[in-house]
Formats: structure tokens, sequence, C-alpha cells
């Protein structure tokens, strides 16, 4: 009986580590050209989905993903 329930414990705990590794991110950056100058309105998607975003006037950009 104490062997199942430390089992048991085990898988819960590892379920919970997994779904805590899976939250969202922010991921920001600067796009810019070969020269360095910032790209504005260019656009970044994440990739594998439709999400994304624009740069903004100084190339800046932040995107939430997985």
């Amino acid at each position: 009986m104490k062997t199942k329930f430390s089992v048991i414990l085990t898988l819960f705990l590892a379920f919970v580590v997994q779904l805590s590794s899976a939250q969202e991110k922010t991921i920001s950056g600067t796009v810019s050209d070969d020269s360095g100058l910032p790209l504005p309105g260019a656009t970044v998607l994440v990739k594998g989905t439709t999400s994304g975003t624009s740069t903004n006037f100084d190339g800046n950009y932040s995107i939430i993903a997985n």
C-alpha cells in the first residue's frame, strides 16, 4: 500500500514539473539589416504558428511564445 502511494505521488510530481515547464515566455529583440540599421515594420512570426508581431520604429519587437 505504501509503495503504491509512493509511485502515484512520484508520477504526480513528474506531471506537475512537466506542466510548469510548458509555460509561455516573452521573447524580445531587434531586427536590423546587414549594415546594422533597425528595420521598422518587419514581421516576426513564431515558427509553426500563426502568432506574430511587427517591429516598432526602432526595429524592436516583443512576442509571447510557448
